[in-house]
């Protein structure tokens, strides 16, 4: 039957488009290319999205929130219409931008992202070592027995998820929180989106090399901004643009001028750039969705709370669609040290989850762009303090021009924000774009 032949041709593209010949082990190796497994995640993911649309609109289109009745009446309300009726900025069809904070101090605020920032770079930096541990070496290795690898990063997303869903939950009920307008349905958007960009960025390292990534990741402020006039139909700045651009250029001539042999071996391919496009697009619609959420003035951990909420329906459901929770289970039964290291790791990212949410409330969706970005010349940063790895003077430049940026758009803000109070009311500050 056709079902049969499915896997066997898709495990067969890549060496055609390497113009090797098919053999048959690819058979037992079908599943390892990219792009049935994103196919495979999609067709998870549409079970649940496509049926919840369905509801979505026939509740709608019943006029549910004027007709409906019974117990089931307030939590579809919740998820459909949200608790509150439509404000002013959704007669123009239009999202407003986040609010701006209403703190007039600048070194308060200059402190909240100093605070922001090294909570963003302590949780992901120690994401990143023990997620490199778990996805590049082994487990149960012996004298005798190589040991073996877990190659599930999906399961890894859902033990994530599953943890910040219950802290934020604990957290939004013990604790007084803003009265939640938001329709539930709206935070599939940005949790989907988180999903697939996650997805992307691990696969992508096996078809790219380092350097590549880097410039990609580094020169991603650029898209967000972008991101954000389509979706949250935010303008910028002049000086908004050309700092972004700095950033972008700063960060690039360290990484790369730091880390020149870094996955050498690696192969820039078209697949590998397909991804990496596909993780820059997906991960500025999740800032600027969550950025545009903001406007139901929601608390960021309810923010968080919503978003892991469908994070961890949508990644259940494709793991046992695909067999695989089951099978990650027994790994991690296994082995106890993978255990240890898939709770710690779901602990960094919960508490970066946090700082995400605040740091997107407080500074929007660029802000926090830049500060991920700088998280990889740290990183470099701190490999070079610690194994001694010489800096070059380009590397130098880039940092120096890195935080000449930074500061110049901690200046520029706060003049905006000072010159935008003594103008009259209905008159611009300057030209936005």
């Amino acid at each position: 039957c056709p079902g049969k032949w499915l896997p066997l041709v898709l495990a067969a593209l890549p060496a055609m488009a390497a113009g090797e010949e098919v053999s048959p082990g690819l058979q037992d190796a079908w599943g390892d290319f990219w792009l049935f497994r994103f196919f495979l995640n999609a067709a998870g993911y549409a079970s649940i999205v496509v049926p919840g649309f369905l509801l979505i609109q026939y509740f709608k289109r019943r006029n549910y929130l004027e007709t409906g009745r019974g117990i089931c009446f307030p939590v579809i309300k919740s998820c459909v219409f949200g608790s509150e009726v439509k404000s002013v900025h959704q007669e123009d069809g239009s999202l407003p931008a986040r609010a701006e904070p209403t703190e007039s101090s600048t070194a308060r605020q200059v402190f909240k992202l100093l605070f922001c920032a090294a909570g963003l770079q302590a949780s992901y930096l120690t994401w990143g070592v023990l997620q490199e541990r778990v996805m590049t070496r082994t487990y149960g290795a012996t004298d005798t027995d190589p040991g073996e690898k877990f190659k599930d990063s999906q399961f890894l997303v859902f033990m994530n998820r599953i943890l910040a869903f219950t802290v934020a939950g604990l957290y939004c009920a013990l604790t007084k929180q803003p009265r939640h307008g938001a329709p539930m349905y709206k935070y599939s958007f940005a949790s989907l989106s988180n999903i697939l960009s996650s997805w992307c960025q691990y696969e992508a390292l096996k078809y790219i090399s380092f350097p590549t990534q880097v410039l990609a990741k580094a020169s991603k402020v650029i898209p967000v901004m972008m991101m954000g006039k389509l979706v949250s139909r935010k303008s910028y700045e002049y000086w908004e643009y050309l700092t972004a651009a700095l950033i972008s250029v700063g960060v690039s001539m360290f990484l790369l001028s730091s880390a020149p042999n870094r996955h050498a071996s690696t192969v820039t391919t078209f697949s590998g750039v397909v991804l990496l496009a596909g993780y820059i697009v997906f991960d500025s619609f999740t800032s600027n969705w969550q950025d545009a959420l903001f406007a139901y003035k929601m608390s960021p951990v309810q923010m968080m709370f919503g978003v892991n909420v469908f994070s961890c329906l949508f990644t259940v459901g494709s793991l046992l669609e695909q067999g695989a929770l089951l099978e990650s289970g027994r790994f991690m039964a296994r082995h106890s040290e993978f255990a240890a290291h898939a709770v710690l790791l779901s602990v960094c990212s919960a508490c970066g989850q946090l700082f995400i949410f605040y740091t997107i409330s407080q500074f929007g969706a660029a802000v926090f762009t830049i500060i991920m970005t700088l998280r990889q010349a740290f990183a470099i940063l701190l490999s070079c303090l610690i194994y001694g790895h010489a800096v070059t003077v380009v590397g130098g430049l880039g940092v120096a021009v890195v935080f000449v940026a930074l500061f110049l758009r901690v200046y520029a803000r706060s003049r905006m924000k000072k010159r935008s109070k003594k103008l009259p009311p209905g008159e611009g500050p300057v030209q936005k774009v």
